[in-house]
């Protein structure tokens, strides 16, 4: 049986590493930029930083700025419609995993118009067409939309996010620039850094796990809890950049393998009452981690030894899956995340919706223990202590 592993094909890192872009552009004979970014970005100067490297190569490009923090499935839509009017040849995506998402939906739309119904989109596609060339250059350090196959899509009407699955929407050069940042406010460092810390921990246990998403899932967690706190509390620069490499890292591994029921819940916060996808996966992740820690405390155990706790190779499952599920808890803590679900507005009389929608998550399958609508209406009622 063969293991399928899809990377995207160029990437840059490092501090300034958007100079590349204008260079990039002209060697792909590219003509027209469609930039897709949010009016906060816009606000706090950071688009601009791209727009001057733009300027000065004398590139033309067309801004689109209509991106929610979780993403519509109108900001694509009308996406589509400003980028073919436009007439641009590529996709500047600048942002977090909201802007880099909407424009993988815009890039596969407007090279499969079979598929402008975005909600024939969830799930595992099967478009036929490569999608619109897509350069992404992320502003968050968590959610590495830059170079994973997936996207997510929120459905108003139906309160759902659509986990939408399709190699054809994977940018071809990504660049990886600490500067960009660098801004970020310190509850959005820690709410994306905790994001990539659940796809490293979820696409380590997943049920598909193999060798190669294990060495870059690992690594990932490694450097996050080494650079993480430093990254949101000092600002530090070295510690930024780290970030900004460890979830691509950890991109790479679950792109390939998928996640788990951390993200089937944390869907369904955002979807219904707009949790930052970061946080939502933080308040959850160790009350799901301790519910999978009784399927997986060994490869707890190989977590914990890499990262400072060789102890844990003598301790018994529960111990294990304690000390690993307060590590976590820890981290959180140390960067400001408190809350609980409670505090985002989930109420009691809400777990049976949320858990009948997170049955049907795409993410559901990868977990590595069987999860019921009962478990999760627990799981939830848990989260909310």
């Amino acid at each position: 049986m063969s293991t399928k592993f899809v990377l995207n094909e160029t990437s840059y890192f490092g501090k300034g590493a958007r100079e590349e872009l204008a260079n990039e552009i002209k060697k792909r004979g590219f003509q027209k930029v469609f930039l897709v970014t949010d009016e906060a970005l816009i606000g706090a100067g950071v688009t601009a930083k791209v727009e001057e490297v733009l300027k000065i190569a004398r590139i033309p490009y067309y801004i689109y700025s209509k991106v929610k923090p979780n993403p519509t499935i109108k900001n694509v839509t009308d996406g589509v419609t400003s980028c073919k009017r436009t007439k641009a040849d590529v996709i500047v995506a600048v942002g977090g995993g909201s802007s880099i998402d909407t424009a993988k939906g815009i890039s596969i739309v407007t090279t499969n118009p079979d598929r402008k119904d975005i909600k024939s989109l969830n799930g595992l596609s099967n478009t036929v067409n490569k999608g619109m060339p897509i350069i992404a250059l992320p502003t968050t350090a968590g959610t590495a939309a830059e170079v994973t196959i997936n996207y997510v899509i929120t459905d108003e009407d139906a309160k759902i996010k659509m986990v939408c699955v399709d190699p054809n929407d994977i940018p071809i050069l990504s660049i990886v620039d600490s500067e960009l940042m660098a801004s970020m406010p310190k509850s959005l460092a820690a709410a994306t850094g905790m994001d990539a810390l659940t796809h490293a921990i979820e696409g380590y246990i997943t049920a598909a796990h193999n060798e190669m998403s294990d060495m870059f899932h690992m690594k990932a967690i490694q450097m996050i809890f080494k650079y993480l706190p430093a990254a949101v509390n000092e600002k530090n620069e070295e510690a930024i950049e780290m970030m900004g490499m460890a979830q691509y890292i950890a991109g790479m591994g679950f792109s390939n393998v998928g996640l788990g029921i951390v993200h089937s819940m944390a869907h369904q916060l955002g979807a219904v009452y707009d949790t930052p996808h970061g946080i939502a996966n933080a308040m959850l992740l160790p009350t799901v981690m301790r519910f999978n820690g009784e399927v997986c405390a060994n490869r707890f155990r190989e977590i914990l030894v890499n990262i400072g706790r060789p102890d844990a190779a003598h301790l018994n499952d529960q111990d294990v899956i304690n000390t690993f599920v307060w590590m976590i808890s820890e981290l959180s803590k140390t960067v400001g995340i408190t809350q609980n679900i409670k505090d985002y507005g989930v109420k009691e009389e809400d777990l049976e919706m949320l858990s009948e929608k997170a049955m049907n998550d795409p993410c559901k399958p990868g977990n590595p223990r069987e999860v019921s609508k009962e478990d999760f209406i627990e799981l939830y009622r848990r989260a909310m202590q």
